[in-house]
C-alpha cells in the first residue's frame, strides 16, 4: 500500500519546518510540537487560549517570504533555531522571549499587509488549519502528478504536510476519507481533504511566489484540495519506511 517517505513538523505556524525520522503520536492530539506556537497579526485578537482560524496569524498566503524559513527545535535544550536566506539566524525559546520571533519576522512581511504583533502558544489544541487536532497526510504520487500538470517540479515543503507517503497511486488518499488507516502502529480516522491556499505558490527555498498550484488543481480536478486530515485514534510511533494499511 505504500510507506512513509517523509515526516515534518512546524513548531511556529507558517514560520519554518523541520524534517524528522520518527514521531510518537497520541490519540486525540496533533503531532507533538507541530503548530505549537503562532504569530498573531495586529488585526487579530487570538491569544492561544482556544483554536483560531489561520486568518488570525501571519502566514505565507499573505507574506510569501515566510515560506523560506527553516526551523530546528531542541525541546530538551529549550532552543528553537529559525533560519532564512535573507536574515541572521534566530536562536531562542519562544516561551521565554516571545517578542524575538515577532521582531525577526517583520522584515519578511510586505508593507501594506497586516503586521505580526505577538507570538502565542496553544493552550490545549495545536493551531492546525482544522478545528480539531489533526495530522496532515500527503501522497508523493499526487505531488508528482500535480507537478506534471503544473509544468514544474513542486517541492513538498510548499504544502506544509506532516506525513508524506510513497508507493501509492496518485490521489489514492482521497479514497480514504471516512475510513481508518494504520501507519506504523498508529491508527487514523481520515476525515476530510485539505483545501489549499496561496501559500502553496511560495518557493520554500527563496520565498518567491512562483507557483500556480491553485489554478492547476481547479482546472484539472475541479477543486483546490491536496492531502487529507487524519485524527489519531490509537497511540503509537511512526518511522520512515513504515507501511500503511487501510483497515
Amino acid at each position: 500500500m505504500g510507506i512513509v517517505a517523509n515526516i515534518w513538523r512546524h513548531p511556529i505556524k507558517s514560520h519554518g519546518r523541520e524534517a524528522l525520522e520518527e514521531v510518537v503520536l497520541r490519540a486525540g492530539q496533533a503531532m507533538p510540537w507541530d503548530r505549537h506556537w503562532a504569530i498573531a497579526h495586529e488585526d487579530s485578537d487570538a491569544d492561544g487560549s482556544e483554536w483560531a482560524r489561520c486568518l488570525n496569524f501571519s502566514r505565507g498566503a499573505r507574506a510569501p517570504q515566510l515560506a523560506a524559513i527553516h526551523a530546528t527545535l531542541d525541546v530538551d535544550a529549550r532552543q528553537l533555531t529559525l533560519t532564512h536566506p535573507d536574515l541572521d539566524d534566530l536562536v531562542f525559546w519562544p516561551d521565554d522571549t516571545p517578542d524575538a520571533a515577532v521582531a525577526w519576522s517583520k522584515p519578511l512581511v510586505p508593507d501594506g499587509r497586516v503586521q505580526p504583533a505577538r507570538l502565542v502558544r496553544a493552550a490545549s489544541q495545536a493551531m492546525t488549519d482544522s478545528k480539531w487536532p489533526s495530522v496532515s497526510i500527503l501522497n508523493l504520487a499526487s505531488l508528482r502528478d500535480l507537478s506534471d500538470k503544473a509544468g514544474m517540479t513542486l517541492d513538498m515543503r510548499r504544502f506544509r504536510g506532516n506525513i508524506w507517503l510513497d508507493g501509492l497511486a496518485p490521489w489514492q488518499e482521497f479514497d480514504w476519507i471516512g475510513k481508518t488507516i494504520r501507519i506504523g502502529n498508529v491508527t487514523f480516522d481520515i476525515r476530510e481533504p485539505i483545501e489549499r491556499c496561496l501559500h502553496t505558490h511560495d518557493n520554500p527555498e527563496t520565498g518567491a511566489r512562483d507557483g500556480n498550484t491553485l489554478t492547476v488543481l481547479q482546472s484539472q480536478w475541479g477543486h483546490k484540495n491536496f492531502g487529507v486530515f487524519g485524527a489519531v485514534t490509537q497511540d503509537g510511533d511512526i518511522r520512515l519506511g513504515d507501511k500503511i494499511e487501510v483497515l
